[in-house]
């Protein structure tokens, strides 16, 4: 860097984004730094200030027993259950909600009637089916409801959910029983109606694999914050439920394998004795899974279709939902995993094209993500986890849903292995958020697909140092953020209400709680906070009021602008070094002084003119009369007085104002431009002259007093020769290329490519694996 007498300035074009420059109020400041104040609930005896809960909390509860029976012929189900209802709250209740998401795949579904639809010049027959939707097969067929006397009970179905009037007031403190009958046609998972649950054919061998979920009506949550959420489903805002006791009889043919939710009861009446050998062998294993039924076993059953049929039970305490999966298909392989003085069963269930990838990572997967998830909030409280292989992702308790197949050969690429890794990661999960924590997914799906993101996130780096994950790190949500303000919407917006709904509901508020850990709280105090509010909402339902609060609480850190910014903003980071200045204390002796004077006007006054005029006579040189003091006096001399006052000014200083004054210490005066809009700390790079560099960290709290510019000194010894803001890309910065100062341009860079490349959309090729397995051929 070159310095210009006291102070030196670097000039630079500032780029803009089409966000255009940060919006200004008259004050220009405390717009962003507000307190969330009214924009929150108000405490009171169930949700506390601190955001804990209050010491009057209260929640339902719901417990079930089911019967159920799966048809493998037409693919259908019909089922009894006995619901009991606990009414924990203070208030009186006239009617319960009762949540069918069958019906939304029905005939009468609000879901395509309020899904926007075009004609294109091309269309599948997929697509035209979803536009027609002519579903009398699918829905709730078969829907009686009696009290526990048999008595039939006043019912209102609209759509989704069915309201039971009772026949009397149901009292704080009071239970009521009911039992519901019905029945449905399963859909298929991979067709046009797809969704969550479902069937998947397989032609080749001719059998099913289902995965039933959403399968049984199921008590809508009654809370203090928000009474009946009574919500329909339309398919994307998924789950707030009850918590209560599970014991479900499973019947199905008898050469179905059925795993779910819960502990099997009677696995001596449903398993071989050498599967029962196996199963009490993997309940001991603890470094590699045991198979316990085995892909020979697996395709054997394959080739046949018992006629006759077994009932599977299973119990589950403390759950909020219950799922199960049943084929012929299965291959089950399982391990123990130690977690706080007792065994967790992780366990994978999958079909023969699923492997090899399934037997080798799939339940180790599990056993690796209960450990992080655990690590991290509270120990894994329930006695399963499992991963079981579909067509796509979905979770339920201790059982999920993943997808992660590999070509027939056996062969796969390195992103379908790592993304089957992320799913089940993901999905397995999703046990701790929103099962156990258990916030309303149909009014806020960030709240478990966030967080759960997040945690998915460390998991994965915990899993491989070079895993390459989707979400998480900072910069990878910056495509989303500098998306069209029209298709953006805050992350605390109504899940249905969301157009890029995986930016929106996962990767960002995912991003902003890794800023948070990583850049402004730091971890130590925001692994404390963050366990606190899992350990607090464990087995209760929280909401965002209660995790922001908890949060700050926990940590002792203001964290209101940044709910503020990422969650109920839509304006992008994009923080600009606008200016540079350079000075440095003046401890120049008098001669050094006007050696300097000298040189600087030697160069102001050293210009093209005067050079082609060097050869010309002058009136001074040919006219003495025309000279005076002036023409011979010399400014840059050193006069005795200058040296008197240089004495008298260095004998007034202090020892202390000596030393800093031979210090020869550096000030960097840099402003900062907000071009976003988004406020966030500061984090600048210097880097010296020596090679060396270092990085400065100032809170966002900078930004207090004007919103859109500040100016801040940094005194260093040594000479900076650039700044780099954002060196390690941690606020997810939109515009990186004004981080820089001197500005640093780099080309775009176009490739050269022959005129016969291969049609568009051809295959790139096949994977590394299978390659590899060619040549050795």
């Amino acid at each position: 860097m070159k310095k210009t007498g006291l102070a030196f300035l670097l000039l630079a074009l500032v780029s803009t984004q089409s966000f255009g420059q940060a919006k200004r109020s008259e004050q220009n400041h405390a717009e962003r730094f507000e307190q969330l104040g009214t924009m929150l609930r108000t405490p009171n005896v169930y949700r506390t200030a601190s955001g804990a809960p209050g010491h009057m909390y209260w929640q339902q509860q719901a417990n079930y027993k089911i019967e159920v029976e799966l048809n493998d012929d037409n693919q259908s189900i019909k089922g009894k259950e006995t619901v009991t209802y606990i009414n924990n709250s203070p208030d009186q209740l006239t009617y319960l909600w009762v949540q069918l998401e069958e019906n939304q795949r029905g005939a009468e579904s609000m879901s395509p009637k309020v899904a926007a639809s075009s004609v294109d010049s091309k269309m599948s027959l997929r697509s035209l089916e979803g536009i027609l939707w002519e579903n009398e097969e699918f829905g709730y067929k078969v829907l009686n409801v009696k009290d526990a006397q048999g008595n039939a009970l006043a019912v209102a179905v609209n759509n989704t959910m069915m309201r039971i009037d009772l026949p009397q007031p149901l009292k704080a403190g009071e239970t009521f029983s009911f039992s519901v009958d019905w029945s449905f046609n399963i859909t298929n998972r991979v067709g046009y109606i797809a969704g969550r649950p479902g069937y998947e054919f397989f032609p080749e061998d001719g059998n099913y694999l289902y995965t039933m979920a959403e399968w049984f009506p199921r008590m809508a949550v009654y809370s203090d914050f928000e009474g009946w959420q009574n919500k329909q489903f339309l398919g994307r805002g998924e789950f707030a439920l009850t918590f209560g006791n599970y014991e479900v009889h499973i019947t199905v043919p008898a050469d179905h394998m059925v795993g779910a939710t819960g502990v099997l009861q009677n696995p001596e009446e449903v398993l071989s004795s050498t599967e029962m050998d196996r199963w009490n062998q993997a309940k001991q294993t603890y470094d590699n899974p045991v198979v316990i039924r085995t892909q020979d076993e697996a395709e054997k059953l394959e080739k046949g279709k018992s006629k006759d049929k077994k009932t599977w039970v299973y119990k589950a305490e403390n759950v909020r939902d219950f799922a199960w999966t049943s084929s012929r298909k299965f291959i089950w392989d399982a391990m123990a995993v130690k977690q706080a003085g007792k065994d967790v069963m992780a366990m994978s269930y999958y079909g023969k094209e699923a492997n090899p990838l399934w037997g080798q990572y799939s339940t180790r997967v599990v056993a690796h993500t209960i450990k992080s998830y655990s690590g991290h909030t509270f120990d894994y409280p329930y006695p399963t986890a499992i991963s079981v292989e579909a067509s796509n992702g979905m979770e339920y308790p201790m059982i999920c849903f993943n997808y992660g197949r590999p070509d027939k050969d056996g062969t796969y690429s390195e992103a379908i292995k790592n993304g089957m890794i992320s799913v089940i990661i993901h999905e397995v999960g999703h046990n701790f958020f929103p099962m156990i924590v258990n916030s309303d997914e149909r009014q806020w799906t960030w709240m478990d697909e966030g967080l759960n993101t997040f945690m998915q996130f460390m998991a994965e780096q915990e899993w491989d140092k070079n895993y390459p994950s989707r979400r998480g790190p900072a910069h990878k949500i910056v495509p989303y953020m500098k998306s069209d303000i029209s298709t953006l919407e805050p992350i605390m917006t109504n899940s249905e209400n969301i157009i890029q709904f995986g930016p929106n509901a996962y990767a960002k508020p995912a991003t902003a709680l890794n800023i948070l850990r990583e850049t402004v709280m730091g971890r130590e105090l925001f692994d404390f906070a963050f366990k606190e509010y899992a350990r607090r909402w464990m087995f209760k339902h929280p909401t965002p009021d209660d995790l922001f609060r908890t949060l700050e609480d926990a940590s002792a850190v203001d964290l209101d602008w940044f709910w503020r910014g990422w969650f109920y903003g839509v304006e992008p980071v994009d923080i600009a070094i606008q200016d540079v200045k350079w000075f440095k204390l003046d401890n120049r002796t008098p001669a050094d002084k006007k050696a300097a004077a000298k040189a600087e006007h030697d160069l102001e006054e050293d210009y093209i003119s005067r050079k082609f005029n060097a050869d010309q006579v002058t009136v001074l040189e040919t006219d003495p009369a025309t000279r005076d003091f002036y023409t011979s006096y010399n400014p840059f001399t050193v006069t005795p007085e200058d040296e008197e006052e240089y004495k008298k000014y260095m004998a007034s200083l202090s020892d202390k104002e000596k030393s800093l004054l031979n210090s020869n210490m550096n000030f960097y005066e840099i402003t900062f431009e907000n071009v976003g809009g988004l406020v966030m700390p500061l984090i600048i790079e210097f880097q010296y002259a020596d090679g060396t560099s270092e990085i400065d960290r100032i809170p966002a709290e900078i930004w207090r007093h004007n919103e859109t510019q500040v100016t801040k000194i940094f005194p260093k010894k040594k000479e900076v020769v650039s700044f780099v803001l954002d060196p390690l890309r941690e606020t997810a910065d939109i515009d990186e290329s004004s981080n820089y100062w001197p500005r640093q341009y780099q080309p775009t860079r176009f490739e050269l490519y022959k005129s016969n490349m291969g049609a568009r959309g051809a295959s790139s090729g096949t994977n590394p694996m299978k390659k590899a397995q060619n040549k050795k051929k």
